[in-house]
């Protein structure tokens, strides 16, 4: 008997999972590598106004990554929807074993890879079925101030979550987010932006995040 006779075979099924397996390893380890450098692609990206995009500034998003750990622990699955800055400092914090993935309609965010699932909020359930009911946390900041953008986005939000919700955006829609989600206003921590907004923002949620900071 040959030596080659003598190792196990391994099926079709199997060695396509293991193929997928090595592949989503090599993406992981491409998005690191690229999340630790100064690739400009990754680090930096400018707002597009045209999409109504503002970045957080550096505390604000050191205060939901840390709120965001604390709230559902370091193995958690956490879903950014419309709000992409959060994604490199929570790589960075989170362990290996949290799935991050971003929710975006702006596809310069594809370079992260398979954390990356293409969003329109207008249509709210184009999203894949797997990830009903999926996520520990889901963080929303819908890109737009009206009653029809977060009413669409709270459609997402809650078809993704299984229990906790964190909604940044403008202090108008106070009575719509707790219409829709029951959402409350902290008392302790208020979202800001690299560019200063002329509308007051503020950061909801379903549970008591003020206790966490």
């Amino acid at each position: 008997m040959s030596d080659s006779e003598d190792l196990p075979q391994l099926s079709a099924e199997t060695f396509a999972a293991l193929q997928q397996f090595y592949q989503e390893q090599e993406e992981k380890e491409i998005i690191m590598s690229k999340l630790n450098s100064d690739q400009p692609e990754v680090q930096h990206f400018d707002e597009d106004w045209q999409l109504s995009q503002f970045w957080y500034d550096s505390a604000t998003v050191d205060t939901l990554v840390k709120l965001a750990l604390k709230t559902v622990g370091q193995k958690a699955r956490i879903a950014l929807i419309s709000c992409p800055t959060l994604y490199k400092k929570m790589k960075q914090e989170a362990s290996a074993d949290c799935e991050i993935h971003v929710y975006e309609y702006d596809r310069r965010f594809a370079s992260f890879g398979s954390d990356f699932i293409l969003y329109d909020y207008k249509n709210p359930l184009n999203i894949p079925r797997d990830k009903a009911n999926y996520y520990d946390l889901v963080i929303a900041d819908p890109p737009f101030l009206s009653d029809e953008c977060l009413t669409k986005t709270s459609v997402t939000m809650k078809y993704i979550s299984k229990e906790k919700l964190i909604l940044c955006t403008g202090a108008v829609m106070a009575c719509t987010a707790k219409r829709l989600l029951d959402l409350n206003k902290s008392e302790k921590f208020e979202p800001h932006h690299t560019n200063n907004l002329g509308n007051e923002f503020w950061c909801y949620s379903n549970y008591d995040i003020d206790a966490l900071l």
